[in-house]
């Protein structure tokens, strides 16, 4: 019954995410007219994170009533199914502000044992990452999996950096220790996508601090169905403040030089 469900809520998740993802993507194209600031002056949300997160919402309350909802821009429901769906309209909207394709609609489901299914879309790549819990991950239909780089120096390493500046200096200062013992560093500015780069082979390995399940719901499950190892740091039970993601034998070697 599990799986049927998790099939179900995976198909109306990924035609959520694709109806709205396009219409963003239209609306970008077209021109922004309302950027805001949240929580620094480098933290956007614009007029289409707000308008796709409601459409979300309202599409799942019309067809899920007694789901929870959880979303970025405040669209937080309580339910009694003990179904909870975690919303990003849009992971990345620096990249939307400045039309860099970087860019997802992530909608994670979670039942009590945990995450049960994921979609990121990312309309401007036109790529569809799902998964889910024991069915693998895929990439517009087709199976992927991580890399199986196992040498520390040949693996190629996403991160991402918090909006407050105080938090991105304190992450700087790990990158001098570790630059010379890795392959490369990138930064895409999308945990979602990040996680999916590691999925699909893309990436070796991922990590980041200050981020939140929103932007985890999805994207942890499609690289750990792909076969990575996914480990998330919590202080208080509710946000996740950091998020590593590797392969089986990379993991301890990342986990060590970035945790210690």
């Amino acid at each position: 019954m599990t799986q049927h469900l998790a099939g179900e809520l995976l198909v109306l998740a990924r035609d959520i995410a694709t109806r709205v993802g396009d219409v963003a993507l239209a609306g970008r194209r077209r021109g922004l007219q309302n950027v805001e600031t949240k929580s620094t002056t480098t933290d956007m949300v614009t007029e289409h994170d707000k308008a796709t997160e409601r459409e979300i919402i309202a599409t799942l309350q019309r067809v899920r009533p007694h789901d929870a909802i959880v979303g970025e821009e405040g669209g937080t429901h309580d339910g009694s199914s003990g179904i909870t769906w975690f919303i990003d309209p849009i992971d990345g909207t620096t990249n939307f502000l400045y039309d860099l394709p970087m860019w997802t609609v992530s909608i994670g489901v979670h039942d009590r044992h945990g995450a049960l299914c994921g979609v990121v879309y990312a309309p401007a790549l036109r790529e569809t990452y799902t998964a889910v819990r024991g069915g693998g991950a895929h990439l517009n239909g087709h199976s992927i999996s991580c890399s199986g780089v196992g040498d520390l120096a040949q693996a190629l390493v996403g991160t991402g950096f918090n909006y407050s500046p105080e938090n991105r200096l304190k992450q700087a200062h790990r990158f001098p220790h570790m630059i010379d013992k890795i392959r490369d560093v990138r930064r895409l500015g999308s945990a979602s996508l990040d996680l999916c780069f590691v999925a699909c082979g893309r990436y070796d390995a991922y990590f980041e601090e200050h981020l939140f399940p929103w932007d985890l719901a999805a994207g942890a499950l499609i690289a750990a169905e792909a076969g990575a190892l996914v480990e998330e740091r919590n202080d208080d039970g509710r946000t996740a403040t950091a998020v590593l993601a590797a392969n089986a034998s990379l993991f301890p070697q990342i986990r060590t030089l970035v945790f210690g």
